[in-house]
């Protein structure tokens, strides 16, 4: 499997037969290069314009956007489970969806624009993850102590961090992902351009990724 991470919420998974899931597309409000991208399946999180802008996805892919079980292909299953945007129940910013996608014989769990901790059920959902996408940034989403405090609850094989500010690009109001990174010591970040990893070697890859973004 290969990942790349395109900003915000947004990576590409192409797994070893090349069938390809996209992650939450964004638009211009994401503040993030916007140009078309060819996918077989794309994921939604939930109905914001930096979250679902799929018209910008390009091979008719399959959108999922709605909760259960979902067979992408002969490999590729995507489950979501709902959640809040924010820690009012969704009062304030909404519900999303918690994606755990199987493919590659590997689970990587995206966890959209989740704004709070995950209650039990949440937590079973996401039981089993290899691989956890967390927003970091805070102010929309969790911030950089709460994600730890989900980190060390799923004990994920490995953690790559999104939903966070790069410099001028991304969204003003979240931060950027520094202090997420201290917060994860001892472990050390290990930054890479993209992440090829199969269920062989997941055991020798570093625990905490940083991908640099491809747009």
């Amino acid at each position: 499997m290969i990942i790349t991470y395109q900003g915000h919420s947004q990576f590409l998974l192409e797994s070893a037969d090349g069938f390809r899931v996209l992650t939450d597309p964004y638009d211009e409000s994401a503040n993030f290069l916007v140009k078309p991208i060819p996918a077989d399946a794309v994921t939604v999180s939930h109905g914001h314009k930096d979250h679902n802008f799929t018209a910008k996805v390009t091979g008719d892919p399959v959108i999922v956007s709605t909760q259960g079980t979902h067979v992408l292909s002969s490999t590729v299953r995507a489950l979501a489970r709902g959640a809040f945007h924010d820690m009012a129940g969704g009062g304030k910013r909404g519900n999303i969806l918690l994606f755990r996608i199987e493919m590659d014989g590997l689970v990587i769990s995206h966890l959209g624009d989740l704004g709070h901790i995950p209650d039990a059920d949440q937590l079973l959902h996401l039981k089993g993850t290899d691989i956890l996408l967390i927003p970091v940034g805070g102010f929309y989403t969790i911030d950089a102590a709460q994600a730890v405090q989900i980190v060390r609850a799923l004990r994920p094989h490995m953690v790559i961090p999104m939903h966070y500010r790069v410099g001028d690009e991304g969204l003003k109001a979240v931060a950027p992902v520094d202090d997420f990174l201290k917060r994860m010591a001892p472990t050390e970040v290990s930054v890479q351009p993209l992440l090829r990893v199969t269920r062989e070697d997941l055991s020798q890859q570093p625990r905490l990724v940083q991908l640099e973004i491809v747009q």
